[in-house]
């Protein structure tokens, strides 16, 4: 019985995982909309329960149509004038504009720039000498935290497990980091496993019977 359990289990948790994801993505894309959407659609005369699905796919499609549409429209000089206007006016406002230029400048790092951030992963002696975390590489370090310090320093973000949205970012000297031979997908599934997941070797190829 317990082959029998530990086989539905395979089988179950990595698909709920992935729907329960995916719900929450579609909810929360969807939810400041739906209300409006819904009420539209109840003049049809069709069940409520139908009404909120197909209310969320209208929107999905509808979410995907704008953002392909404002991706097209901003490479006009015109329209990418009028954005630039709106960038500016928003970096003056009091609060919003440190979240808003916070989130925009972590944004054009990771997706637009050519720097390769998080795509070297090390090792270093965290928390403590003789006990070993795995990182990823940020970028160097602000002048002023190397100017300090005497020593040119290096940015390493260290994933918590299971949450790799987590973690901390240490600010270490070259010759504390220890480059490794590891995609950081590898080491990601090997932090989010609890390290159950080993880098580079292949996963169970039958289910346990």
């Amino acid at each position: 019985m317990k082959k029998y359990f530990i086989t539905g289990l395979v089988i179950l948790l990595p698909l709920a995982v992935t729907i329960a994801i995916v719900i929450f993505i579609v909810n929360f894309l969807t939810k400041p909309f739906v209300n409006s959407v819904s009420s539209v659609l109840e003049h049809i005369g069709l069940s409520r329960q139908f009404i909120v699905y197909s209310s969320k796919i209208l929107i999905l499609i509808a979410l995907f149509a704008f953002t392909l549409m404002l991706g097209m429209i901003t490479r006009w000089f015109f329209i990418k004038s009028l954005f630039n206007l709106g960038d500016r006016i928003i970096h003056r406002i009091p609060i919003i504009n440190t979240v808003y230029k916070t989130s925009q400048d972590i944004i054009k790092t990771l997706f637009v720039s050519d720097k390769k951030s998080f795509k070297q992963v090390v090792m270093i002696e965290f928390p403590r000498p003789g006990v070993y975390s795995l990182g990823l590489i940020a970028r160097e370090s602000p002048p002023t935290c190397s100017s300090k310090s005497g020593k040119s320093l290096i940015s390493v973000l260290i994933p918590t497990t299971p949450n790799p949205t987590t973690g901390f970012l240490l600010m270490l000297p070259p010759e504390a980091i220890i480059h490794i031979d590891m995609k950081p997908e590898e080491a990601i599934k090997y932090i989010v496993s609890c390290g159950v997941i080993i880098p580079g070797e292949a996963p169970p190829s039958s289910l346990p019977l």
